[in-house]
């Protein structure tokens, strides 16, 4: 069996990123592997469906797969209009008598983070906070504790000190698990963006694993949609400021 023979049948079980990178070896791989018949095998295994007529929905199989390929990978943003420096967060958490934390935080607080405790905190969320999803947190300093039986509940703005509007993030959402650690709200966005809903906005309350719930640090993220410091801002621009 010759070389060009090897390659012929090896490259029908390829996917279409090694496919791809068989391209880039040399000219003779080149011209073997843009043999639409590969690119068939690799759509086929992908959404069979697009095989099942003589010829593809597109000029080429190969730009069938470039389709597939294109969903991905998220597109480079362009630049946010907004940055942290001109926001400020308004957190307000209440039991059922009183206030337990109110304060005006600033956007470049709340993206700089904070250090996580080195005793005290349960595997899992040290887990958690360590794990490369784009959060924000604040770190709550001297800590507050829910009292045993009461439900909290959390209000969260955010407010524009360049052009003095604000949006809604979390508007008296509970904290819904046992342990009272998650609350969420869907964002509200501008008119402008007519298509977009059914996002959520999370609060976390972040308390060692002692038995009581002594909070020591609040989280806010917005991970089914936005994972990085660039689609926050953009997302937090979308909203429907007042």
């Amino acid at each position: 069996m010759s070389f060009e023979e090897v390659l012929k049948v090896v490259f029908p079980f390829l996917d279409g990123i090694d496919l791809a990178a068989c391209m880039l070896v040399c000219k003779q791989w080149r011209h073997i592997a843009k043999d639409d018949y590969f690119w068939k095998c690799v759509c086929a295994r992908r959404c069979p469906s697009t095989c099942k007529r003589p010829d593809p929905p597109t000029a080429t199989y190969c730009k069938l797969y470039q389709l597939f390929y294109k969903q991905q990978h998220r597109r480079t943003l362009p630049p946010p209009r907004l940055s942290f420096d001109e926001l400020e967060f308004f957190i307000d958490i209440w039991t059922e008598d009183k206030f337990i934390f109110s304060e005006v935080v600033p956007g470049s607080v709340l993206q700089r983070g904070m250090q996580i405790p080195s005793a005290g905190i349960c595997d899992m969320l040290k887990f958690h906070l360590e794990g490369p999803e784009y959060k924000l947190t604040l770190p709550v300093d001297p800590s507050f504790t829910i009292p045993v039986r009461q439900n909290a509940s959390v209000l969260v703005l955010v407010g524009r000190k360049d052009s003095k509007k604000a949006a809604s993030i979390i508007n008296k959402s509970p904290f819904l698990t046992a342990s009272r650690a998650l609350a969420f709200d869907y964002l509200v966005f501008s008119p402008n963006y007519p298509f977009i809903s059914t996002i959520r906005a999370w609060v976390s309350l972040l308390f060692a694993e002692d038995g009581a719930v002594d909070v020591f640090g609040i989280e806010m993220d917005f991970s089914e949609a936005a994972n990085s410091k660039e689609e926050v801002l953009w997302l937090l621009d979308m909203l429907d400021w007042k």
